[in-house]
């Protein structure tokens, strides 16, 4: 059975920088900012990291009550800035979810740097949320190797058993991605749809990589 776990941001959607915006104006609407320090990179990385950096970047100490003001005003602020930026689902991705979710001998999920309750209001602006049955998400974890190795728990439980390891492929837009597939022994597909370069992901030792899924047939042929 394979086992087919999507990044979201980059690969799923492009949110049109949704979660920056939002995340920004978290900072702003919880510690009283007028302006926030944002030197700190997004690509590829959870929630709870980046929250820590803008925290500190900010001079703001990290502590459980400040990360809980900077998520709770994030979620606050990402519906309205998914609705002002627009954003789209990734070219290819309806076609190609529309052919695996209705497959019993299939298994989608998530691995992504958001938190759950991100992921679950992005997704489901874009109408694709209740197509994923686990996930790994960014609540907790600062490494994404942490978030892969929960996902994989997740699918274990979901099944009732353990996978064959050559049956789970981690399907992203960074180098990230596919070193979190590695830290669990799956295959890995790489695709340029997000701020990285396609040079960059050959350099990787993705099992695949794809400039973008145009044709849906090419990463269906490879997964199934």
């Amino acid at each position: 059975m394979p086992v087919i776990l999507f990044d979201i941001d980059g690969t799923l959607i492009r949110s049109g920088g949704a979660g920056k915006f939002a995340m920004e104006a978290a900072m702003k609407a919880a510690f009283n900012l007028d302006s926030v320090r944002d030197n700190v990179p997004y690509s590829g990385r959870t929630d709870q990291a980046i929250g820590g950096d803008l925290l500190r970047e900010n001079g703001i100490p990290v502590t459980d009550d400040t990360m809980k003001a900077l998520r709770a005003a994030y979620l606050d602020a990402l519906p309205r800035s998914l609705h002002e930026q627009g954003g789209t689902v990734c070219l290819g991705i309806p076609e190609i979810l529309r052919e695996l979710a209705p497959r019993p001998d299939v298994l989608l999920g998530l691995i992504t740097g958001n938190v759950r309750e991100g992921a679950r209001i992005k997704l489901t602006h874009f109408g694709l949320w209740d197509t994923f049955a686990v996930g790994g998400y960014g609540d907790v974890h600062t490494d994404r190797n942490d978030v892969a190795r929960d996902a994989l728990r997740q699918v274990h439980e979901h099944l009732g058993r353990r996978v064959p390891l050559d049956e789970v492929w981690v399907i992203g837009d960074t180098p990230l991605d596919v070193q979190c597939a590695r830290a669990i022994g799956a295959r890995a597909v790489a695709v340029a749809t997000g701020w990285h370069a396609i040079e960059e992901l050959h350099a990787t030792d993705a099992d695949h990589v794809m400039t973008d899924f145009a044709n849906p047939a090419e990463l269906l042929s490879v997964l199934l």
